[in-house]
């Protein structure tokens, strides 16, 4: 069977601790006997996708409730949060790997090693939340992450666009607050599985970068030029700052691109009405 059809079915999976041991034994097993690459397009019309569990309930953005960090049910609230990105980042992981067809093998493999490691950060997530009595599923979740998946399903240049460099990368610039957040209630275990989770990012989102930028090396077409265009095409979100620029860096953002998101951010930004005064 090829690593693609492979990726699929674990993609398929339900259980997310089956789908976590689907992952690491997919990763263990091609490093160790490289898997078949199955150059033809594949079809998921007899599998559900993305396999998730019946709860999380998936609710609007809007409706995700934040409780106060002081409470151990308000930690678990925003543990819950960032368990159900990386169990969607599991999901994008395995979706980059089946969907896209004449690829390099070194980009199958590149998506491969984040599967393995989101999959590793959803773990140590989800242990910490069954210590604290709240296990994957406690609370709601929203779906924006899949639905941009879904969104640049049939455009590997889209997909590479848009899903890594701008939906993922939102969590360079999020971690570092929410760090913060977590160091001030002395939250010791969370912030050391907050470190983990930022240097694998920075990786993941250097991986988008590059297959970007070599798609559009490939087709012949400018990347600042082309982001802006998809951007527009598929209505992604307008990141809001402050952003890790340190961080975006090291994930391959060229100066100029961090200088149009600061020009784009800020020309979005509307400023907090004064109250009226009486």
């Amino acid at each position: 069977m090829s690593l693609r059809q492979l990726a699929l079915n674990c993609l398929a999976t339900e259980e997310p601790d089956a789908k976590v041991a689907g992952v690491d034994a997919l990763f263990r097993q091609h490093t160790l006997h490289p898997y078949r690459i199955e150059k033809t397009a594949l079809n998921d019309l007899e599998l559900a996708i993305p396999g998730r569990p019946q709860k999380p309930e998936l609710v609007s953005p809007l409706d995700v409730k934040r409780r106060s960090m002081h409470t151990q049910e308000g930690r678990a609230t925003a543990i819950h949060a960032l368990a159900h990105i990386e169990f969607n980042a599991i999901n994008l992981a395995l979706d980059a790997i089946w969907r896209f067809p004449n690829m390099p093998l070194t980009y199958y493999e590149d998506w491969l090693l984040v599967a393995k490691e989101e999959s590793y950060h959803f773990s140590l997530l989800n242990q910490y939340l069954i210590f604290l009595g709240y296990p994957y599923g406690s609370f709601p979740g929203h779906n924006s992450l899949w639905e941009m998946v879904e969104s640049t399903s049939s455009d590997v240049l889209a997909r590479m666009a848009l899903v890594p460099r701008t939906m993922e990368a939102r969590g360079l610039d999020a971690v570092p607050m929410m760090r913060d957040r977590f160091i001030q209630v002395k939250d010791s275990r969370m912030v050391a599985i907050l470190d983990i989770i930022l240097k694998d990012e920075i990786r993941h989102v250097e991986i988008g970068n590059y297959w970007f930028n070599y798609l559009c090396t490939h087709l012949k077409c400018d990347p600042i030029t082309t982001y802006a265009k998809l951007a527009r095409q598929y209505n992604a979100p307008i990141l809001r700052g402050p952003f890790n620029l340190s961080a975006r860096i090291s994930a391959g953002f060229s100066q100029v691109e961090l200088d149009i998101l600061e020009q784009v951010a800020q020309a979005h930004h509307t400023p907090h009405k004064k109250k009226a005064m009486n």
